[in-house]
């Protein structure tokens, strides 16, 4: 198994509900646009194929107007379990491991860049390590209101 630790930002969080609670609302649309993204940014999405080969495209909103657009295309979904998909312009793999105890569910994200110097850049560029931490944050603020 390839280590990729220095190519990765990888976020580990334990949700107080149950792991078909948690699917639904990081795979319906109705549900990704009330937390997806970093303090500050709304989302629209466009396409959301939840397939293997299926599309994921959206525009995320800066706070200050500018708009992001995001393109990503699933490689694997294994219902309840496990999403993993392809993101284009910067480049990497992400995969969303999502793990049932009782009432509530361990999420593990990781996203892993083509080297090392890639994930630097997105970092101190976009402070994606920071942003990664706010959307779980946001995540769990959403989960709190249903």
């Amino acid at each position: 198994m390839e280590n990729t630790a220095d190519r990765e930002i990888r976020i580990r969080h334990r949700f107080k509900t149950p792991v078909e609670q948690l699917w639904a609302v990081w795979t319906q649309p109705e549900h990704i646009t009330h937390w997806w993204g970093p303090d500050g940014f709304t989302s629209t999405i466009h396409q959301m194929d939840l397939c293997e080969g299926g599309e994921w495209r959206l525009t995320l909103h800066g706070p200050d107007g500018t708009n992001y657009p995001n393109r990503s295309t699933f490689l694997e979904i294994v219902p309840l379990r496990k999403i993993v998909f392809e993101h284009f312009n910067p480049h990497f793999m992400t995969t969303v491991l999502f793990e049932p105890d009782e009432e509530y569910t361990q999420l593990e994200w990781a996203m892993v860049f083509d080297t090392p110097e890639l994930r630097d850049i997105i970092v101190k560029a976009h402070k994606a390590e920071e942003g990664q931490k706010q959307n779980l944050q946001r995540l769990q603020a959403y989960l709190s209101g249903l």
